[in-house]
């Protein structure tokens, strides 16, 4: 790790022309230009921050609506991490910051809500990438997020990311979950998930959006945002958490789009709830999750 650098982002980061550059060290012929090539060294100690971040009630409404929240004055669980987004892109599109964010798998995500937000508040959020690590398929590292209000730690958020590669055999292995039951709730997803759900969240890796642009990374078609699957899944548990709740999920395989997944649960004793999304024909696993009251 190098010497750490903080420094103070104003306003949001601009979604696309960040996803542009994002791409850029994977095309072939600019992937070897000074600037553009990385190097897949150790990761910087670069801490981003954006102060007095104010929500957009508007925006909240359209976020719940793709992801199947209700309107509340409070945000949804997984709302804050749209705060982040653009913090961890410019992280990850730094010239110093080893691999290409395109082609990096988001493998598991713990979100940690200390409280419920309100929609009025004015929110720091900080993000910084550590823990970089060896993995059975390649290395993998963690982006954290931290937001506050007025001082208080209110929400924070690990994301865990593989970038593939030589890997090691004797890595310790991906989080386990306790089991959940497959179904017996089926949701039909359209085609235009993907671009319903990167207009609002500014995540618009081509990988999400068109058949076509998603063959050009090695999908037969376009797949849904793990972070969508994650929300939604939040959301049919909504009624049922606590305003204090960590949630972790880990992604398995993609959800091919247009498709259907059916999603189930089941209480965890005294600990919250195990939930599932999987194939409604095969039964293979997209995302295996717990929440836990805190």
């Amino acid at each position: 790790m190098t010497e750490s650098t903080p420094r103070v982002v104003e306003g949001s980061p601009h979604a696309l022309p960040m996803m542009l550059k994002a791409a850029l060290p994977v095309v072939p012929g600019l992937n070897a230009l000074p600037g553009i090539r990385k190097h897949g060294k150790d990761l910087p100690d670069l801490v981003l921050t954006r102060h007095d971040v104010a929500i957009d009630p508007a925006h909240v409404a359209a976020y719940s609506q793709v992801c199947g929240f209700p309107t509340k004055d409070t945000l949804p669980l997984t709302y804050p991490h749209l705060l982040a987004f653009g913090l961890h892109m410019a992280i990850m599109t730094d010239g110093s910051f080893p691999f290409p964010a395109i082609g990096t798998v988001h493998l598991e995500n713990s979100i940690t809500q200390h409280r419920a937000i309100s929609a009025a508040e004015a929110l720091q959020v900080t993000a910084r990438p550590t823990n970089l690590r060896p993995h059975a398929k390649g290395r993998i590292f963690d982006m954290l997020t931290s937001i506050h209000s007025q001082g208080e730690l209110v929400w924070e958020e690990t994301s865990t990311f593989l970038r593939r590669g030589k890997g090691d055999g004797s890595a310790a292995s991906d989080t386990t979950y306790v089991e959940a039951p497959a179904g017996p709730i089926t949701w039909q997803l359209p085609g235009d998930l993907g671009r319903k759900y990167a207009a609002v969240s500014g995540d618009h890796n081509p990988i999400h959006l068109y058949p076509l642009t998603a063959k050009a990374f090695g999908f037969p078609r376009q797949i849904a945002h793990g972070m969508w699957s994650k929300a939604r899944c939040v959301a049919a548990l909504e009624n049922r958490l606590s305003d204090a709740v960590r949630v972790d999920v880990a992604f398995k395989k993609p959800i091919l789009l247009p498709g259907a997944v059916a999603f189930g649960s089941r209480p965890v004793s005294g600990e919250g709830y195990a939930f599932s999304l999987s194939s409604p024909k095969s039964g293979a696993p997209h995302l295996v999750g717990r929440t836990t009251d805190l």
